[in-house]
């Protein structure tokens, strides 16, 4: 993680279009989509919002905080989306220090298993993505006192 950068994108906006290229090459979500978001991040709200971490302009790895990651359990909000680090970024902590944000409650829908548990996160109850034929795992992370 040397001369990683973890970087909101509401703070370099700067960054949204390669953000939003990225995001849709990793994942095959429109890129419009994602750029929609990442407009609305930039209004001020709570969510959605936009992490990266980056070395220089390059991206390694990033995530989402969104209402809801196309699941119809609108009471688990807010979710972590899009999670992805670059493979040569991989086991340096990356994804770790992403996912340690400072949100009280977060849900995460997933197929992993052991991946998140190893950074707090709480299996919750299946749930069944829209458009899918097999049900997820829905995970809860909750920001605990230090």
């Amino acid at each position: 993680m040397e001369h990683t950068r973890f970087v909101k994108l509401r703070e370099e906006p700067r960054r949204l279009e390669a953000a939003a290229a990225w995001f849709h090459q990793k994942w095959g979500i429109p890129q419009e989509a994602y750029r929609a978001s990442m407009e609305e991040c930039l209004t001020g709200q709570a969510v959605p919002q936009w992490y990266l971490a980056v070395q220089g302009e390059r991206i390694l790895g990033g995530l989402g905080v969104i209402a809801n990651d196309f699941h119809p359990r609108r009471d688990l909000s807010p979710n972590v989306c899009a999670v992805y680090v670059e493979e040569d970024a991989r086991c340096q902590g990356i994804a770790g220090a992403l996912l340690g944000l400072g949100y009280p409650t977060l849900y995460l829908l997933t197929d992993h298993t052991a991946f998140y548990e190893r950074y707090g996160w709480e299996y919750l109850c299946p749930v069944r993505g829209d458009g899918e034929e097999q049900d997820s795992r829905m995970y809860i992370h909750r920001q605990t006192e230090k």
